[in-house]
């Protein structure tokens, strides 16, 4: 196999995808552009025209909603029943009171530090998904944010549904949301870990291999923008709508999903001290890196560079 590699602006990051076999490149492109122009639609809050922004306006009434939408409203009930709401989809009025309020270009652009209020997340047991019927809603004023899955599902979506396409084994990178499909290449797919996927060095990182799966990194050090309160980073403590103490700056995980390993990730940044625990509890593979560079790892990570680790 001849692999070959493409990459293009979207979802506010950098999308690319790999194909072990050049000539499935171009359909494996279409197949992930039609994935990532779905989720978008589904779940921006930042479109007005997406159907997270018209759940937002639909004043506690049930909604009609796409098979797509419901899915990545359950991925992220999911990821707050798994990690007892340390990741939660209703902190959107709590990301929107921390100032990003818009496409995070904008956020970072702005003049003059933004003004800030704490609002804790509205609670993710008030999501009510009614797959028989095809709607979904919630109260009124809560609004969503699937930041912490969603773009992670579309990975998952887009490889499998590239896979199904052309045949060829591919993996896919959202930013730092991994997921591969079909069989690995000898010796897994190599990935450099690191604090910025766009990171052209492995200087401050480390490179492993999956062979199925997904991989994540959750970080503080990459969206960051200034506030009349300091300097906010976007993974925030539903609990106090504040954004999560810095315990640790990056957090990578492996696991049999990319949606399961961006819940992980996320979840360890709010977590703090307690992350490596929670993390060893359940069984997760990952890296983590405090702000002064100590790495601690869980789960079997690989603690030399260039070793599998395994999703």
């Amino acid at each position: 196999m001849n692999p070959a590699t493409a990459s293009f602006t979207a979802l506010g990051t950098t999308a690319e995808i790999t194909a072990l076999d050049a000539m499935s490149l171009s359909d494996a492109i279409d197949v992930l552009e039609r994935e990532l122009d779905a989720i978008d639609r589904a779940c921006s809050r930042f479109r007005a025209d997406s159907e997270v922004s018209r759940l937002a306006g639909s004043g506690g009434q049930w909604m009609p909603a796409s098979r797509l939408l419901r899915r990545a409203l359950a991925a992220g009930v999911d990821a707050a029943v798994a990690t007892g709401g340390a990741v939660d989809p209703t902190v959107g009025a709590s990301m929107r009171a921390l100032g990003w309020d818009a496409d995070f270009r904008v956020v970072v652009s702005r003049r003059e530090p933004t003004r800030i209020e704490l609002v804790p997340a509205a609670g993710w047991q008030r999501i009510e998904i009614d797959d028989e019927r095809g709607r979904v809603r919630v109260p009124a004023g809560v609004l969503v944010d699937l930041g912490a899955t969603a773009k992670a599902l579309a990975a998952d979506c887009a490889a499998a549904a590239a896979f199904r396409a052309t045949g060829s084994s591919v993996l896919v990178n959202l930013g730092g949301d991994i997921a591969v499909a079909g069989p690995a290449p000898a010796g897994g797919w190599p990935i450099l870990v690191t604090d910025d996927h766009r990171a052209p060095s492995p200087a401050d990182g480390q490179t492993v291999a999956i062979a199925a799966g997904g991989l994540a990194t959750s970080s503080t050090t990459v969206r960051r923008w200034r506030t009349t309160d300091g300097i906010a980073h976007h993974i925030l403590d539903p609990r106090t709508g504040r954004p999560a103490a810095e315990v640790w700056r990056t957090v990578s995980v492996a696991a049999s999903t990319c949606v399961g390993a961006n819940t992980a990730s996320t979840a360890a940044i709010v977590l703090g001290e307690d992350a490596p625990h929670w993390l060893e509890s359940a069984g997760v593979a990952a890296r983590l890196v405090r702000p002064d560079g100590r790495v601690v790892v869980t789960g079997g990570w690989p603690a030399q560079e260039e070793l599998p680790c395994a999703a």
